[in-house]
């Protein structure tokens, strides 16, 4: 179970010198299912049913292989987002996920926080420059973000 909200951001804060990359694709979009690389050398598999702030989440190891073999066989008309991710940690002790975008969402830059339960999520006051929520907005998925287009749908959303 992963319970999560998510945010929009505009005006990117001081960030880290350090950080991680990413590279994801989907091989399904419902049930979402997604590849990701982290680095040069941790591939996952994930598989994500719902939307909104609680969703179902299951994730397990694999090996490159199995990474470059799906990868060729990504959902149609989707390409591989290419991202870093800098976690920042908040005043009240809880991460920021941080997402800067590259390759086809160059400019895009998206905000996400875990919580333990719904009501601390709920309760979760977020700092300024998160920007728009969009945790209930199925628009901004990534499965949707992924198509080649991805950026041009932002922002025609933004409009």
């Amino acid at each position: 179970m992963e319970i999560e909200r998510q945010f929009l951001v505009e005006n990117l804060p001081s960030l880290p010198a350090e950080y991680e990359t990413l590279r994801q694709g989907y091989v399904a979009l419902e049930p979402e299912i997604r590849i990701r690389q982290l680095g040069d050398s941790h591939f996952v598999l994930t598989v994500k049913r719902g939307a909104g702030l609680v969703r179902e989440e299951w994730e397990t190891d694999i090996e490159s292989q199995e990474f470059d073999n799906l990868a060729a066989r990504l959902w149609p008309q989707t390409c591989m987002i290419e991202k870093r991710r800098y976690k920042l940690t908040l005043p009240d002790g809880l991460i920021a996920e941080l997402h800067v975008h590259t390759g086809h969402l160059a400019g895009f830059n998206y905000v996400e926080v875990e919580f333990p339960t719904v009501e601390a999520a709920k309760a979760f006051i977020p700092p300024t420059w998160f920007g728009r929520e969009v945790t209930e907005d199925k628009r901004f998925s990534y499965g949707t973000l992924a198509k080649a287009d991805g950026l041009e749908t932002v922002r025609q959303l933004l409009e």
